[in-house]
Formats: structure tokens, sequence, C-alpha cells
């Protein structure tokens, strides 16, 4: 027990785990702050001209917006809260509308830099930039599914004519928030920045930005923010301390080689093993939250993947689109539930609402476990 105290504080003692509470306050600042409403202008500007445009500039808008924040909850918030109205007065149907802003929303996580990621890193002693790169090309190829459904389900809502004025004013009064991704993730892939580093440097400029700027953040603001940033992390970080200790012990009790022995002795090829551990992540991303399955899972699963012969990075991109699925399945689907409160509709509702995003998900999962290259074409 001395030991495993000790090694509950030497877990949290390592420089990545700061890059944690850092993108939760840069994605609060930005929340308080106008960012959010700029990139939907400078997205449908673009788009509105589409059939759907609205909801393609959703999507998009949660795309950039998720290149800063890492966070599903915060990306939904930001976005939904600013555009869901305009779907609905633009006449896009309430259920659209809202799986539009729930699916969204789960860009945050796969799309870098993504908090989940960051933990399955440490948990498992993987490269953060080598699964930041990775988690790219299927955030990209999410983003283009989404937002040819919402093409293909809204062609009958007319549309505004293409405004290269709209554009250029857009483009003038986001160009600080556009910059923010270009900023963050060129540093990290660069190698100017780490990702503790990239974190605290995305933090400083969403400050000046949305302060000196924008002029749209007080400083007196700054309180609320800090006080939910350190809710999540004061819930988050005795999980990661504890299960990082467990890793200890599991490994001292040899238990990985057991559960590779047990697991080889199920499955025979690589295929049925990786259908069989899609199939128990969308389970568990139903009924428990993405980062408490990454630290309980990920040490365990790891072992076996390594033995049937997968990427390590590739296994951390499978598991968190499983568990980004768990966002928007009931009974314990983290954006259904947010979304329930911040937007008033029932539960019942918002379920029905996200089942064909879903079904565009495990699109996405199949081709990224079937084709490795989609997401390892920038690692390797």
């Amino acid at each position: 027990l001395d030991f495993i105290v000790e090694d509950m504080w030497v877990s949290l003692d390592k420089e990545l785990i700061l890059a944690i509470p850092m993108f939760l306050l840069c994605g609060g600042v930005m929340t308080k702050g106008s960012t959010a409403r700029r990139l939907i202008r400078i997205a449908s500007s673009l788009t509105g001209h589409l059939p759907g445009g609205l909801g393609v500039a959703a999507i998009l808008s949660c795309g950039v917006f998720g290149a800063i924040s890492g966070s599903s909850v915060v990306t939904m918030l930001a976005i939904g809260t600013v555009i869901y109205p305009a779907m609905k007065e633009a006449g896009y149907s309430n259920r659209f509308a809202l799986g539009t802003v729930m699916s969204g929303g789960t860009l945050g996580i796969i799309i870098p830099p993504s908090i989940p990621l960051i933990i399955y890193g440490i948990v498992t002693e993987t490269s953060i930039i080598d699964l930041f790169l990775a988690g790219i090309g299927p955030g990209i190829l999410l983003v283009i599914l989404f937002s040819l459904y919402s093409v293909w389900a809204n062609r009958k809502i007319r549309v505004k004519r293409f405004e290269l004025c709209e554009v250029t004013a857009a483009f003038r009064e986001g160009a600080w928030a556009l910059m923010m991704p270009v900023l963050l993730l060129g540093g990290i892939y660069s190698g100017y920045f780490t990702a503790t580093e990239s974190a605290s440097v995305a933090l400083l400029y969403a400050v000046c930005v949305e302060a000196f700027i924008h002029r749209e953040l007080k400083f007196a603001d700054l309180h609320g923010v800090y006080v939910e940033a350190i809710k999540l992390v004061g819930a988050l970080f005795p999980l990661i301390a504890v299960a990082l200790s467990l890793n200890l012990v599991l490994t001292e009790n040899r238990v990985p080689v057991a559960m590779v022995a047990l697991i080889q002795e199920w499955f025979t090829s690589p295929l049925a093993f990786i259908i069989t551990v899609n199939l128990l992540l969308l389970a568990v991303g139903a009924v428990m939250t993405t980062n408490e399955a990454i630290l309980i899972l990920a040490p365990l699963l790891m072992p076996a993947a390594l033995a049937f012969g997968f990427d390590p990075v590739l296994f951390g991109i499978i598991m968190i689109l499983n568990l980004e699925i768990g966002y928007l399945t009931p009974p314990v689907g983290l954006n259904l539930m947010v979304a329930m409160t911040a937007f008033r509709q029932k539960f019942g509702e918002l379920v029905i609402a996200a089942l064909p995003f879903i079904g565009l998900m495990l699109v996405a999962l199949v081709l990224v476990s079937w084709f490795p290259w989609i997401s390892l074409g920038l690692v390797r």
C-alpha cells in the first residue's frame, strides 16, 4: 500500500498532465468570449449557398473549435448555443439541428488536440504527437460524412446566394479566432511546442485575443472559467492517479500477460480480435464516461492488441472512435445529458436525433479499422 500511495503521487507528477487543465481553461475562455460566433460566421459565409449549408457550417465550426478546446462538451456548448437557434430559425428540423450540434461536439475528442488522446498517451506511454497526427484523418473523415449527410437531408431547404463581400467581412472579423488552430497545431507538428507548451500558448493567446482584441472577455469572467475548470480537473485527476497506480498492481501480478494469453486462446485472428474489441468498447461507451473507460481498459487491452500486431497509435484512435460514439448513446451519453439541459429537450427526442449520426460514426469506425492508412498516413 505504501508503494501504491507513492505511485499515485508520481503518476500525477508528469508535465504532460498540465496540458489537460490548460486546454479546459482555453475552451472556457473562448466559450465566454466570441470565438465560437466568429468561427460560425466564417463557416456559414462559405457554405450558406449549399443545401444544408448551415448544418455544414455547424460541423465545420465544431471541427475548428474542437482543434482548440480538446473537449466534446465544451465544443458542443460553445458552437451549439449559437447555431442551434439559427438552424431552427432557418427552417431546419429540430431533430436534425440537435443531432448536428451533439455529433459535431464529439469531434472535439478525435480532432487534435484531444484530452482523451492525451490521457490514452499517458496511460499507455504512447507518443502524444503521433496520436494527435493520427487523429487528423479520422476527424476529417467524420466532418466529410456529417457534411454530406447535412447536404442530402436538407436538400429542399432554400439557400442564400454566395456573397464574396460577406466572406471577406467574416474572415476580417474572425481572423484572430481562425489563427488559433493554425498557431496551436503548427507549433506542435513543427516541433516548436510540446503538447503541454502548446496548451499554455493557446490559453495565453485566447485570453489576449478575447480580452484585448475582441474585448468580449472581462477579467471578472475568468473567475467562473477557473472554477469550472477546477471542478473538471478535481474529478479527473484522482481517477488518473488511481488508474496509473492500478497499472502498477496489474503489472506486478502479471495480469496483462495472463490477459494476452487468454485472448490469444479465444481469438485466432486479428480480425476476430478487433471486431470483439469494437463491440466491447461500444457497449462500455454506453455505460461509462470516456476518460474512465480509457483509464481502466487501455492498460488491459493494449498488450493484447500489440500481440496481434496492431500499432499502438492506431489502436488508440480506434478506442477513441468507439468511445466517441458513447457520447451519443444512452444511458450515460454525456452529450445527451448536457444537451437535455442546455437545449431543454426530452431525453428520448435527443436519442432519436442522434441515431443517423451514430450510423455515420459507425461507418467511420469500420473504415478506420479496415484501412489503417486513414489514421496512420500522417504518422508514418
